[in-house]
């Protein structure tokens, strides 16, 4: 049976994404896994990055999973917002 990934939040900064330093082929925005690197399992070698900075250096892999883990926090948080929309609309 596949166990649940735990997650940090990490505070908000300019550098949204955190990107795995050991093996350079994970990105989360604003968390890092925990206990380590669902790929490498390395511990504590995160580092942080802008979306202009990972697209500088960062591999076509690299850059998708960002994008994704962007739209997916995203859309995590927009279904939020919405009820509150329709609650002042309706006075």
């Amino acid at each position: 049976m596949a166990s649940m990934q735990s997650f940090w939040p990490v505070s908000h900064r300019d550098d949204d994404f955190w990107v795995c330093m050991s093996c350079l082929t994970e990105v989360f925005y604003r968390k890092v896994p925990m206990p380590d690197c669902p790929s490498c399992h390395g511990v504590s070698t995160y580092e942080g990055f802008t979306m202009e900075a990972i697209r500088d250096w960062g591999t076509e892999e690299l850059i998708a999973k960002a994008i994704a883990a962007e739209e997916e926090a995203a859309a995590i948080v927009q279904p939020a917002a919405e009820p509150a929309a329709s609650v002042e609309a309706a006075d």
